[in-house]
C-alpha cells in the first residue's frame, strides 16, 4: 500500500455559540508560513472587532512538519491544542484552522472554551471534502534507442505513471511509482542495461 496524505479540497467553515460566545471557524489548504501569515491577516481584517482569533496549522512540506497552535490570548492550550487535535483527529496535512471568538459576556472556563474551540473546528473539518494524495517515487530512466520495446515492457508490467517521455539517440522516461516498488524496477531495469535515477 503506498502512503498517502489528506488535505481538504477547499475552504469550508463551521459555527459554535455557546453562552453567548460565538465561535466562527474557517478551514483552509495551506502549503506555506506565508499562506498561514495571508489567510489570518484576511480574517483579523475582516473580523476586526472581534477579542480572540485563535488558530492551528500542520502542514508538511516534504522536508518537515510546521506545526503551531496559537491561543491568542485566552488561557494557555484553550484554544489552540483543541484546534490542532481536529486537525490531528480528521488525519489532515496542510490544514490551517482558525477560530474567531466574539465574547458573550460570560466565561466559559478552560474546559468550557477546550469544548467551545474543538467543536467549532470540528464543524468545519466535517463540512470539508477531502482529498486523498498517494505519494510516489518520481524517477529518471536513460537508455538506448534500440531498447524501447524493453523498457516500455518493464514500465508497463510494474504500472508506472509515465510523467514526459523523449525519443532520441538516447532516449529518457520521467515517470513515478510506489516508493515500495521502486527497487524492484530498477533491478529489472538494470539487467536490461538501462540508467534509473531517483529524482
Amino acid at each position: 500500500m503506498a502512503e498517502s496524505y489528506r488535505i481538504i479540497k477547499s475552504p469550508t467553515e463551521g459555527f459554535y455559540k455557546e453562552k453567548g460566545s460565538k465561535f466562527l471557524a474557517f478551514a483552509y489548504q495551506v502549503n506555506s508560513l506565508d499562506e498561514v501569515k495571508e489567510k489570518l491577516e484576511v480574517l483579523k481584517k475582516e473580523y476586526y472587532d472581534a477579542r480572540h482569533h485563535c488558530y492551528a496549522h500542520l502542514i508538511n512540506d516534504g522536508h518537515q512538519q510546521l506545526i503551531r497552535a496559537n491561543d491568542d490570548g485566552e488561557p494557555n492550550h484553550s484554544a489552540g491544542d483543541p484546534i490542532l487535535g481536529q486537525i490531528r483527529s480528521f488525519e489532515l496535512v496542510n490544514t490551517l484552522v482558525v477560530v474567531v471568538r466574539y465574547f458573550g459576556g460570560t466565561k466559559l472556563g478552560v474546559s468550557g472554551l477546550v469544548h467551545a474551540y474543538k467543536t467549532a473546528a470540528e464543524e468545519a473539518l466535517r463540512m470539508a471534502e477531502i482529498e486523498v494524495i498517494e505519494i510516489k517515487q518520481a524517477f529518471k530512466v536513460e537508455y538506448g534507442y534500440e531498447k524501447t520495446s524493453d523498457v516500455m515492457r518493464i514500465v508497463n508490467d510494474f504500472g508506472v505513471e509515465i510523467t514526459s517521455q523523449e525519443f532520441l539517440e538516447i532516449c529518457t522516461l520521467f515517470g513515478r511509482i510506489e516508493p515500495e516498488l521502486f527497487e524492484a524496477l530498477k533491478d529489472k531495469l538494470a539487467l536490461a542495461e538501462v540508467i534509473v535515477r531517483k529524482l
